[in-house]
């Protein structure tokens, strides 16, 4: 049998992961085309790129918050998203959907490294536990990823045949 903390460590990797209540992160943006990632659906303020961006930014302050004692915070709302206006090239694109996925392995890490205590007060914002944040990425990202697939469909950019 498994313990409580192996079983907490596992949950939370799956949670991380998605595919089980959700679609993955690669999943949602396989093969999205460059000009659907720069374009706004109608009724949304920003593209697919503006949100993984606000995604790969909100998940790195939070792995920083909890790993850096001397890290700030951008300022909110307007260090958490690119410019309303902003588009990206392809190599901006490849380099938010890496970035994005190097920090979400830094949080796995975080959650596999036994030594982590997820209940212990974080030293420096006692008011914060590691699984506090971790509960954080998660929710931030799944909530995300919904509209990140409701952005690809509104705009008529799935993979054909994929889904």
């Amino acid at each position: 049998m498994a313990s409580f903390d192996s079983l907490i460590r596992q949950q939370f990797l799956a949670l991380l992961n998605g595919a089980q209540a959700h679609m993955t992160f690669d999943m949602i943006v396989a093969e999205m085309p460059l000009a659907a990632a720069n374009t706004k659906a109608p009724f949304f303020s920003y593209t697919p790129w503006h949100l993984v961006e606000h995604m790969r930014i909100a998940q790195h302050d939070i792995l920083e918050f909890v790993l850096d004692p001397e890290y700030r915070s951008p300022p909110w709302p307007e260090g958490f998203w690119p410019a309303e206006d902003a588009i990206v090239d392809q190599g901006g694109w490849q380099d938010s959907l890496a970035r994005y996925r190097r920090d979400l392995e830094r949080v796995q890490d975080l959650v596999r490294a036994p030594e982590t205590d997820f209940f212990a007060p974080i030293l420096h914002a006692p008011d914060y536990t590691i699984f506090r944040q971790i509960l954080l990425v998660a929710d931030h990202n799944a909530y995300h990823l919904g509209e990140l697939i409701t952005l690809r469909q509104a705009l008529d950019a799935l993979p054909p045949d994929k889904w």
